[in-house]
């Protein structure tokens, strides 16, 4: 039986969050996970220039890796060049988008906060979701300038600074004509890694949406309709990642890597 070959994408360590789902959900497929993390962060980017700059490394991924499918592991992304990415290349691409729509169908006070970047809080796309599937509820956008860094050094073996934390979900927290937030959307892939953290500096108890189980499933059904390519040469070991800088290349994010289940690594120098 061919193995499917699957590489993960994100700015930076999120998209292991999703890599864990997706192994979970098939664990014989080969995962080679990528970082741009010469990029890292993207949330503050701006708009062209990001689209240049992901369709650019995607390019030098996809040469490097001969994945038979793609999963954009990263809400600012997705949202932004999965479109670019599609038409450029010719590999299946599965995206992550803001799970708004599942926000909406679970509340029951119809208030919904949604944590993102500031990149994702301002995307067409993400006003769409809200405007389609939760026209009925009030929902609160906050784009996290620290989050996505503070769940990175976690992983680094850094515990996060709770008061800080605190300072960057509170207002997602609201309270009207005697309801109040239920259901926190988790509008990127890093913010799973502090949902510890986050409850115990929550005002109150809410569901919290994590999306990488719906992309691990998604990822599944698109595998089972492939024809896969087969075994590779000169391509990355499974459990690789790769790394666009060796800016990352510090003991303790290959440690990290290593921890989530990529123990090798390799650089591809894409510098800004």
């Amino acid at each position: 039986m061919t193995t499917p070959r699957i590489l993960l994408f994100d700015s930076g360590m999120g998209g292991l969050t999703v890599a864990t789902c997706v192994r979970a959900q098939l664990p014989n497929a080969e995962l080679i996970y990528a970082a741009d993390n010469a990029g890292f962060p993207y949330g503050a980017w701006k708009e062209e220039a990001l689209i240049a700059r992901i369709v650019h490394v995607m390019g030098a991924l996809i040469e490097k890796a001969r994945p038979d499918v793609v999963v954009i592991a990263c809400n600012t992304a997705s949202t932004l060049a999965l479109a670019a990415l599609r038409e450029k290349y010719a590999v299946p691409f599965v995206g992550t988008v803001p799970a708004i729509k599942p926000a909406a169908a679970q509340t029951k006070s119809n208030i919904i906060g949604v944590l993102a970047t500031p990149g994702t809080v301002s995307r067409e796309y993400t006003h769409t979701l809200i405007h389609t599937y939760a026209f009925h509820c009030k929902v609160i956008l906050h784009g996290a300038k620290r989050l996505a860094e503070i769940a990175e050094q976690k992983l680094k073996g850094h515990a996060p600074d709770l008061d800080e934390l605190r300072d960057e979900i509170a207002s997602v927290f609201r309270k009207r004509d005697g309801k109040r937030t239920d259901v926190v959307v988790l509008a990127c892939t890093h913010y799973p890694l502090v949902i510890d953290e986050m409850k115990l500096v929550a005002p109150w108890e809410v569901s919290y949406l994590d999306p990488a189980p719906a992309i691990a499933r998604r990822v599944s059904d698109v595998v089972a309709d492939l024809k896969l390519a087969g075994p590779q040469m000169g391509v990355p070991e499974p459990d690789t990642v790769l790394l666009t800088s060796d800016r990352g290349s510090a003991s303790e994010s290959l440690a990290a890597y290593a921890a989530m289940g990529f123990p090798r690594h390799e650089f591809v120098d894409l510098p800004v």
